[in-house]
């Protein structure tokens, strides 16, 4: 089932499927609105899978305290794509991952912000309802019921059920404006704790505040002003909103004081009648309003897939559960292995399990099958560029097969115009290759479609400085040394240090001995410097968060252009290959790091027996004579 923005595979019926894609447009197009975005970016592939029943939701459902979730819902976060997985036996299980939906639409269309807005402008949003063509939305998600039922229907009150954040707003004593804007309780990953806080209860008053009093113009003024002017809280209040942090604080009290739904609904919480309590009632919200799209504007179109497939394409999500890892992937292989039921999508899944290994032999092979099942596999074009691009940042080489992985990196921004981690890789490639003016071409969009992500400036400022625009690098790297991820903060520092021995001598300056920080803790690192932050299940307790790769320099040794003539090759030492080249009078000796993915023109493949043959080569010069081959064309 697809609508305009979504892809539903799901075994229930074509209403239900038809239900889940209109909810998910619906939710999207709420957030727009709340946002004042007309065009809104998902700049990481999205998959949702909808089960019909209670048993099969289960089986797939992440295990918490030895039992399948309870939630109708849940959202994994991935470096190559996102899930949203749903139980449609319950009613309106899309409400389960509303909370992570305005994180993720929060990452790709607002600029950087400071936790209290995001976690406050997501507890706002996990309040949505549609009901028809009505929204309802600014009730206390966090709010529960006090009495459970027993089999037997009595009533039994709940022993220190959590506190609501009405409840929590009730207390004599709130966070200052300051200290609560200072706070850091935030995970990008989207694995969060309670919500049940006072940090969450103000963060979702004050956002409640300011949408309802149509403040979000001001807001953002004030995050560029301590965001890029660095100024101080206080100040950047006063400027953006033209009130003091006191007038503020008052302000947000008035206003949760006036809401007078929310404390209607946490006295019907309380009786025991639990069947005349219901949480979702219309009297509990605090604005109503017609929802900006109808149930009747979404078009939907149908498909169906063979059960192999469907199976590969739940497999492959459960391969991001640690504690459904290896049942996925016994199935995977079981496809594979029988002839009926083989597909690209098991082979494709089963390379991502073994780029998270760093097997890239292995990786290599599941590609190639799924590249014969099926040549039109996007994800096989990503993953195949994504190995190469993991295999330069594991060895500390260049990228093997350079062109090719930018030809992949093609295609699959040709069918997803929106991944902003294609057009990071396409610039990173684009910049070994020695074209800084194509690379910057690249990197741009890259930033526009996913404005938080930190590796991406940064890979903008040394495109910068390869290119010598000395001042635009300076600039990003100033900003970005401030950054609170630690390996984002060292690099733009150490490229900093560096800039005025680049700047003299045209080269960086060789690393010491010294290792960097290895402690680095990072919120979510694009598939440039990790394959994944989900961690095996017998993990050690120090893997639990993510390492990152080392820093390394891009390759800025522009590219040479020579007429001459390959005297000899040299392949004692496979897969990489020397050719004697002979040119002016000038013997040279150029080194490729793998011969059968060297860009040939005028060959259908590499021979180490070519001798006195004329060649156009292209080059980066090393010292004495010696290069790295970047392509060779035989005349």
């Amino acid at each position: 089932m697809s609508s305009d923005h979504f892809s539903v595979l799901t075994d229930a019926d074509e209403r239900k499927g038809h239900e889940v894609a209109v909810r998910l447009e619906q939710m999207r197009s709420v957030f727009g609105q709340l946002l004042l975005k007309r065009k809104l970016n998902l700049s990481e592939p999205l998959d949702v899978i909808a089960f019909r029943s209670d048993k099969e939701y289960a089986d797939v459902a992440p295990i918490l305290q030895g039992q399948p979730t309870t939630a109708p819902g849940f959202f994994i976060s991935g470096p190559d794509r996102n899930y949203i997985v749903l139980n449609l036996f319950e009613p309106e299980s899309w409400h389960a991952v509303s909370h992570e939906f305005a994180h993720l639409f929060l990452n790709y269309n607002y600029p950087p912000t400071q936790p209290w807005f995001d976690e406050g402008f997501a507890e706002y949003f996990s309040s949505l309802r549609l009901v028809g063509d009505q929204v309802e939305i600014g009730a206390d998600p966090e709010l529960g019921i006090t009495w459970d039922e027993d089999i037997l229907g009595n009533q039994i009150q709940k022993r220190d059920p959590p506190r609501s954040l009405t409840e929590s707003l009730t207390a004599p004593v709130w966070l200052s404006i300051p200290d609560l804007f200072a706070m850091h309780e935030y995970r990008a990953d989207y694995k969060e704790g309670t919500h049940h806080s006072l940090f969450y209860a103000q963060s979702w008053m004050v956002v409640h505040y300011l949408l309802n009093k149509n403040k979000l113009a001001e807001t953002g003024m004030y995050f560029d002003l301590v965001e890029n002017q660095k100024m101080p809280v206080p100040q950047a209040i006063q400027q953006a909103y033209g009130m003091s942090v006191a007038q503020l604080d008052h302000a947000v009290k008035d206003y949760f004081k006036s809401l007078t739904p929310l404390f209607l609904a946490v006295d019907a919480s309380k009786q025991p009648d639990t069947k005349a309590f219901d949480l979702n009632s219309p009297a509990y919200q605090v604005s109503h309003g017609r929802a900006p799209l109808d149930a009747e504007d979404v078009g939907t179109s149908t498909a169906e897939i063979p059960v192999p497939e469907a199976q590969a394409t739940v497999a492959e999500m459960e391969l991001r559960l640690p504690e459904h890892k290896q049942q996925a992937e016994r199935q995977l292989k079981a496809i594979i292995d029988d002839p009926k039921t083989e597909n690209a999508i098991a082979h494709r899944a089963l390379a991502w399990l073994y780029m998270q290994k760093k097997d890239f032999e292995q990786v290599t092979a599941e590609l190639g099958q799924a590249s014969q099942l099926d040549a039109k596999d996007p994800w096989v074009h990503y993953y195949s560029a994504l190995a190469r691009y993991q295999q330069a940042q594991a060895t500390g080489t260049s990228i093997p097969g350079l062109a090719n992985m930018m030809l992949d990196l093609r295609t699959v921004i040709d069918w997803d115009p929106e991944f902003a981690e294609a057009y990071n890789m396409l610039a990173v490639g684009r910049l070994e290759g020695g074209g800084t003016h194509s690379a910057a071409d690249a990197i741009r969009p890259a930033i526009q479609l996913n404005p938080r992500n930190e590796t991406y400036v940064l890979n903008l400022a040394e495109i910068d400085m390869a290119g010598k625009k000395w001042d635009d690098a300076t600039e990003l790297l100033n900003r970005l040394k401030g950054s609170a991820n630690a390996r984002i903060a060292h690099a733009a520092q150490k490229n900093l240090e560096d800039l005025p021995t680049l700047k003299k001598y045209g080269i960086l300056p060789q690393p010491n001995s010294a290792a960097a920080p290895s402690d680095f803790s990072v919120d979510k690192l694009s598939p440039a410097q990790e394959i994944s932050s989900v961690r095996d299940s017998d993990d050690s307790e120090a893997e639990l968060t993510p390492q990152p790769a080392p820093v390394s320099q891009p390759d800025k040794r522009p590219v040479k252009f020579l007429k001459g003539t390959v005297t000899s090759v040299d392949c004692s030492h496979p897969p990489s290959a020397v050719l004697s080249f002979s040119a002016a009078g000038t013997i040279l000796k150029l080194k490729t790091a793998d011969y059968k993915t060297l860009l040939l023109i005028g060959a259908d493949q590499f021979s180490c027996e070519w001798n006195h043959r004329a060649a156009t080569v292209n080059y980066k010069a090393g010292v004495k004579g010696n290069g790295d081959l970047v392509s060779l064309e035989l005349h």
